[in-house]
């Protein structure tokens, strides 16, 4: 995240998620709109064994407007261009 004029600017386009019908919102501040990140949930086993790059990945949803991380692993889970 770059900072521009002493506001943080997101580098990606914003997206709005579903899971099955349900659309999802910021569990802290209610907001809809999100940055997509893939996040690999590492072990420390498996980074001790120098094979981390085999843990389980998760979609990471960043709030648009507080930046409160949602992770998931469910596989489901649909992502939508937004117009902000």
């Amino acid at each position: 995240m770059a900072r521009a004029g002493g506001v943080y600017a997101m580098a990606k386009k914003p997206v709005r998620a579903a899971l099955g019908d349900v659309w999802l919102n910021c569990q802290v501040c209610q907001g809809d709109l999100f940055r997509e990140r893939g996040v690999l949930l590492n072990s420390s086993g498996m980074e001790f064994m120098k094979l981390a790059w085999a843990d389980e990945n998760a979609t990471g949803l960043i709030c648009w407007r507080c930046g409160y991380v949602h992770l998931f692993v469910n596989k489901d889970i649909k992502l939508y261009r937004a117009d902000k």
